[in-house]
């Protein structure tokens, strides 16, 4: 098809879009344990919710597991997820003298250390996420059984029963929808006066700037894409907002290779984003796969400027700085 020839499309990219803090942080972790200790490197659980990004560290070294007991006994390291693992993890590792590093996102260590001084109080925790999200299993984890209660919807928030209603106190996930969870907490505070909330937010900078962006978009766009993998919440969320906000053709795909064109024919307008563990490459695919059937003209749409970074833990801080 000549250039001449294509219909005419023009692409928004959302900004902010893609790795996050805690993800560039979690893949660094990884790839600088192979480079000071050589592979294999064991990661427990996907390291962030990416094929790309799993398949990648693979085929330099990495290799993945979904429990502790399909790592052999050795010198080499064992990396805990981003997404944060149970205390249990932790110290079964320390039973088996196992060296472990922890690339769980400060954002979500933060969540775990609210749970934890709530609980020290003596009051009961409210989780608002999503049921069998590694996030929420960690979470939960961090506590005994029935120390805290999982709240999915506003209709759980109405029908939840505490023993003591005076005696609670809140906290989410890291990557829920901003307006859902608002809603939920709304619910929780008009049944239950004196719940007690974060200091702030737990709904990390990232699942937020990326949210405002899409709803940035939203109103422009005849279509969506979010980047990113059907388990990854913080992307499937950015789906829900797009399609809330009235972009009805708001889908997800890992790579160029599942975008379904019948889907996009007859548009003008295309918005596309990334969720926090989707690499900047895959998004460029994207854009390229489209460019060989239209003719593009690509412009981002900048809502908010990020700058954080977080610490490495100190035994790569070393090779880090090499």
């Amino acid at each position: 098809m000549s250039e001449n020839s294509k219909p005419k499309l023009r692409v928004l990219k959302a900004a902010p879009r893609g790795f996050c803090a805690g993800v560039v942080r979690a893949i660094d972790i990884v790839e600088l344990a192979l480079e000071k200790f050589g592979a294999p490197v064991y990661v427990r659980h996907e390291i962030v919710h990416n094929r790309y990004v799993v398949e990648d560290l693979e085929a330099k070294g990495a290799i993945f597991v979904e429990e502790l007991d399909e790592v052999p006994d050795s010198d080499h390291p064992v990396i805990f997820s981003a997404h944060g693992v149970p205390k249990e993890i932790p110290a079964d590792a320390e039973r088996r003298n196992l060296f472990f590093l922890d690339a769980t996102c400060p954002l979500v260590s933060k969540v775990h250390m609210e749970a934890e001084r709530h609980h020290f109080r003596g009051r009961h925790i409210v989780l608002i996420g999503h049921s069998g999200h590694p996030e929420v299993i960690g979470t939960m984890g961090q506590l005994p059984e029935g120390a805290i209660q999982l709240i999915e919807t506003a209709e759980d928030a109405e029908t939840f029963e505490p023993t003591n209603p005076d005696e609670l106190a809140w906290i989410t996930q890291t990557t829920l929808s901003v307006d859902d969870t608002a809603g939920i907490v709304e619910v929780l505070e008009r049944r239950f006066p004196n719940i007690v909330g974060p200091n702030r937010q737990d709904i990390c900078y990232a699942t937020t700037n990326r949210q405002e962006a899409v709803k940035s978009l939203a109103g422009d766009c005849d279509a969506i894409l979010v980047v990113g993998a059907p388990n990854s919440s913080n992307s499937m969320r950015l789906v829900e907002v797009a399609q809330k906000l009235g972009c009805e053709r708001s889908m997800l795909v890992q790579r160029a290779s599942e975008i379904n064109w019948t889907a996009f024919e007859g548009i003008q307008t295309l918005g596309i984003t990334a969720g926090a563990s989707a690499p900047e490459v895959l998004v460029e695919e994207v854009i390229a796969a489209f460019s060989d059937r239209y003719q593009i003209e690509v412009e981002t749409i900048v809502t908010r400027e990020e700058s954080v970074s977080f610490k490495l833990p100190r035994a790569l801080r070393q090779v880090a700085a090499e």
